[in-house]
């Protein structure tokens, strides 16, 4: 039988995966293993390029989309890969495969004025859910960083006499993002409150439940949800929106794209360049403003 034990182990303790990314990676292998196990194929060296292909050719057509037969390829390549490196396998079958072309998405985003209506203008609760889901909004909007990178904040990330929060980002990477004053004013208010409410003892991870656990991508999604419905009709309204949100508010404030890229983490210049083509406001107020018929 094909294991895949010795690699979720290998993601988790040297790769530092996040939970949700190890979850991603068992699914589609187990999905690829009961592939391989109707076509009596048990053993990892036995799986070839025409194999692979097979699987794609199955994926595509149980009509999955083609991001996702995009990630269950890359979950795979980086299996193989992983087993060159034990040399339980000389080549990586996965290597060469075509798989289906994911079309240019541009990137949603929330508003600048919505977000200071949200922020600014709409009551959040006095509580501690009130301020911790304030607190989360603003983290997200003010500094891009990704839902796994939120989940995972401890108050040792935080340098607050510096201004900046260190954050652990994709294949472990670490990066410093500068805050904002009014936000680390906001860190600062909200850490008296938890640890009033929960006790400074008691404090497992930065944000914490109503029951003092540390949160979970579920509740935080469900908190960014509920409150961007207030404010905007887009359809999707995810901590991913906040991160698109937070890369074109500074790209149409004239922030570098390099520096972009920096502050969100990306590993090259491509997957930030996508925002160049986002804000179509920007665009047609150049448009306006310096077209002699306009």
């Amino acid at each position: 039988m094909i294991s895949i034990q010795s690699f979720l182990r290998y993601l988790e303790f040297e790769k530092r995966s996040s939970q949700y990314t190890l979850v991603s990676y068992r699914c589609d292998l187990e999905q690829f293993i009961s592939f391989s196990e109707e076509k009596e194929i048990d053993e990892v060296a036995l799986v070839t390029r025409k194999h692979v292909r097979n699987w794609i050719v199955d994926l595509v057509g149980k009509g999955l989309a083609p991001k996702s037969v995009s990630r269950k390829v890359t979950s795979l390549k980086s299996y193989f890969k992983f087993q060159m490196r034990e040399g339980i396998v000389e080549v990586n079958p996965v290597d060469g495969v075509p798989v289906p072309r994911l079309p240019k998405k541009i990137p949603v985003f929330v508003r600048d004025s919505e977000m200071d209506l949200l922020l600014d203008r709409i009551p959040f609760p006095n509580s501690y859910e009130g301020v911790r889901d304030k607190l989360i909004l603003e983290l997200f909007y003010g500094s891009g960083m990704r839902l796994s990178e939120l989940v995972g904040l401890r108050d040792q990330n935080f340098d607050l006499k510096q201004g900046v929060v260190r954050v652990i980002g994709k294949f472990n990477k670490e990066r410093l993002i500068p805050m904002y004053p009014s936000l680390v004013n906001m860190i600062n208010d909200y850490r008296r409150f938890r640890d009033d409410v929960f006790g400074k003892e008691n404090v497992v991870a930065f944000f914490l439940t109503k029951k003092g656990e540390a949160v979970y991508h579920k509740l935080v999604y469900r908190v960014v949800n509920k409150y961007l419905a207030m404010v905007t009709t887009l359809h999707k309204k995810s901590p991913h929106v906040l991160r698109h949100s937070f890369a074109t508010s500074l790209l149409n404030a004239g922030a570098d794209l390099n520096a972009i890229k920096e502050l969100l983490g990306h590993s090259n210049l491509n997957a930030t360049q996508v925002y160049t083509h986002s804000s179509v406001e920007k665009i047609t107020n150049i448009y306006n403003q310096a077209h002699p018929r306009s």
